[in-house]
């Protein structure tokens, strides 16, 4: 089960009717539609709050955050979705929501590049603004109006945003691709014992690996602990598990699949809790490992964008492992786990925070980062990370993992691609065989988001 972790990301969507901005202004702003107002520095999305405009995780529609741009003179309004005639403005040095006719809803919309903006207070140096961080502590949630620089920068992501269609086969690169992804594929029952007795009462899957492999799991996240036998797959610590299995077993399932279909990419995220050299040498009991894994940072993938898949299988790249373990704590222990070709998951890739909720009763559909000082709309020149997408509960029921996973994809659509501004490559859920999330998978797999 992943740990908890501060939370920073946001919610995105976007674009729908258009309308024709003013003349002077024909490239300053996006498209009159409906937007998610998103921090460029959090993640957050500016919502109405009883008045005040604070910045709240993305939620969807959920959270009256959504709000409608559209020309208004020479300037621009955000009129709330949920209450006509009130529109994002300011009063003094607070954001808040004033009528739209007021003067204090006008704003002028200005280009900072990659993708951003800024909403400027018309004939004045006056900005909307995360408000700054007080030391030691978090950015306050009510946004202000107050000078230039880093935290007035915006994206305006539509709540429905236009897409493409996928590309051939032999074109889409790594990032267009969504994967179906095994949370806790190790806790299955079937390969050996992952936890103590009460807890194996609730695996998160019912399928051993080479199961899951033949079903289409693309995606593997394992937690792996420090015994003296070595890295070993467990559930929060390997203490009265009986059977445990060793992660190179695992890992040796999915290379011998590899290799009897040369055409399929596998992917392992490891929850990580053993030394570096430790896990280099449970890696390296595993037959035929470096013929096929995948090092993104030998191949330019940082300056040049992810590659194509088909030279991936053509190169036969086509294992790549993700650790959530520190680089620094590595580097002050003296190993590196990517020097024997284990990435560090956080340089490149981001991820939601891991819970929707108890395994029972209502959900939380809000899409936030788990690392909190990197937010889900992380991106580089020219480098996306890779999103996972996380989509399941604390407690694996059954029922409940059904229902679930018939939603994925409303939620991956309308919640979680907006928030990170891309499509998710790798869906995360319990119990894969219920709730047929691979309809998920295979309709995002249809088209590349902007």
């Amino acid at each position: 089960m992943r740990t908890p972790h501060a939370l920073l990301a946001t919610a995105a969507a976007l674009v729908a009717a258009v309308v024709t901005p003013p003349a002077h202004a024909a490239t300053a702003a996006p498209a009159s539609g409906a937007y998610y107002v998103q921090s460029a520095v959090t993640g957050f999305n500016a919502a109405d709050s009883g008045g005040a405009v604070v910045q709240h995780p993305p939620r969807g529609n959920e959270d009256r955050q959504q709000w409608n741009l559209r020309a208004a003179g020479s300037s621009y309004v955000l009129e709330s979705t949920d209450t006509p005639g009130s529109c994002l403005g300011r009063a003094g040095d607070q954001a808040r929501t004033v009528a739209c006719a007021s003067a204090d809803a006008a704003w002028e919309i200005g280009p900072v590049g990659d993708d951003r903006y800024t909403l400027k207070v018309p004939g004045g140096e006056r900005y909307l603004t995360v408000a700054p961080q007080p030391p030691g502590a978090g950015y306050p949630d009510q946004l202000a109006v107050g000078t230039s620089g880093t935290l007035a920068a915006w994206y305006l992501t539509p709540v429905a945003p236009a897409t493409s269609p996928m590309p051939a086969p032999d074109k889409r690169t790594l990032d267009q691709v969504t994967f179906l992804t095994a949370h806790n594929a190790y806790a299955n029952g079937v390969d050996g014992g992952f936890a103590p007795p009460f807890v194996n009462f609730f695996p998160n899957q019912t399928r051993g690996i080479n199961q899951q492999l033949t079903d289409g799991v693309r995606g593997f996240m394992l937690d792996i602990h420090q015994t003296p036998d070595g890295a070993i797959l467990c559930h929060n610590s390997c203490t009265l598990v009986s059977r445990p299995v060793a992660l190179w077993v695992d890992v040796q399932r999915m290379v011998d699949f590899l290799k009897s279909h040369p055409d399929q990419l596998v992917t392992v995220f490891m929850e990580d809790y053993v030394d570096p050299s430790v896990l280099r040498s449970e890696l390296a009991r595993v037959n035929g490992l470096s013929d096929v894994l995948y090092r993104p940072d030998r191949t330019g993938v940082r300056q040049n964008g992810w590659p194509r898949v088909a030279d991936l299988i053509a190169a036969n790249q086509r294992l790549l492992i993700f650790t959530d373990h520190s680089r620094s704590a590595d580097e002050a222990a003296g190993l590196t786990r990517d020097s024997f070709g284990v990435m560090y998951q956080r340089e490149w890739t981001v991820e939601n925070y891991w819970s929707m909720g108890s395994g029972i009763g209502t959900s939380d559909w809000t899409c936030t980062s788990r690392w909190g000082d990197i937010p889900l709309t992380h991106t580089e020149p020219a480098f996306r990370p890779l999103f996972v997408m996380n989509h399941f509960r604390d407690v694996t029921m059954g029922v409940t993992a059904q229902s679930d996973n018939t939603k994925l994809a409303d939620r991956a659509q309308r919640f979680c691609q907006p928030a990170a501004r891309k499509k998710p490559n790798f869906l995360a859920v319990d119990r894969y065989d219920l709730g047929n999330p691979g309809s998920a998978v295979a309709n995002l797999n249809t088209y590349t988001y902007p």
